[in-house]
C-alpha cells in the first residue's frame, strides 16, 4: 500500500507498507488527481502523480536505467510507470521513488531502499505470489516505525549488496 501523505507544488510525498509494515518513503511528481474527472483533463505530461486505485506489478528491465525495477500496469492514463531509484523531483516523469528518509519535496538513499523492496518482490516471486499496489491518498498519515525494525535489518543487508550498474 502506497499511502500518500504531503503534496506540494513540486512533489508528492508518502511511505509504502508491505503487508501493513512500513517499508519505505516515497516520492512521486505532483498531486494533481480531481476525482470523477477524465485524467487527460488534470495531468500534465510528466509532471503528474498517478491516480488513486490498485494496479498489477511485475519486474522487468528498465532499459532507461539498464536495471530490473517493479512496474506498474493498466494505469488509467499512464504508460511506463515504475518504482525505481532517484532522490528528487526531476527524477521521475511519473514514476514511484523510494528511499529510507524523506525531505522535503527528496527522498534519501534511494538505492538502498529500492534494494530493500527488490528482496521482498524476489520472495513474492519465489513463492508465486501475484503483488499488486494500492495507491491511496491518507494525507497526514504517519508511518508506524515500530514494526519496521525487520523491514530495516533487510534494507542493512542491501546496502552490504554490490549490485552492477546500479546508481546510489
Amino acid at each position: 500500500m502506497l499511502r500518500r501523505t504531503v503534496k506540494s507544488a513540486l512533489s508528492t510525498e508518502g511511505f509504502l507498507e508491505l503487508d501493513g509494515v512500513f517499508q519505505c518513503y516515497t516520492l512521486e511528481p505532483t498531486y494533481r488527481e480531481k476525482p470523477g474527472i477524465p485524467v487527460s483533463v488534470w495531468k500534465i505530461m510528466g509532471k503528474t502523480a498517478i491516480p488513486v486505485g490498485s494496479y498489477p506489478v511485475e519486474v522487468t528491465f528498465f532499459s532507461q536505467a539498464k536495471y530490473y525495477s517493479p512496474i506498474l500496469s493498466d494505469v488509467p492514463g499512464f504508460t511506463g510507470i515504475r518504482i525505481h531509484i532517484g532522490n528528487f523531483p526531476n527524477d521521475t516523469d511519473g514514476c514511484i521513488l523510494v528511499g529510507t528518509k524523506l525531505g522535503v519535496d527528496k527522498v534519501v538513499n534511494s538505492k538502498i531502499a529500492f534494494d530493500a523492496l527488490m528482496q521482498e518482490f524476489d520472495g513474492a516471486r519465489q513463492n508465486n505470489e501475484g503483488v499488486q499496489i494500492t495507491v491511496m491518498d491518507d494525507w497526514g498519515a504517519v508511518p508506524n516505525l515500530t514494526a519496521a525494525a525487520p523491514r530495516q535489518a533487510v534494507a542493512a543487508a542491501a546496502a552490504k549488496s554490490k549490485t552492477p550498474g546500479l546508481p546510489t
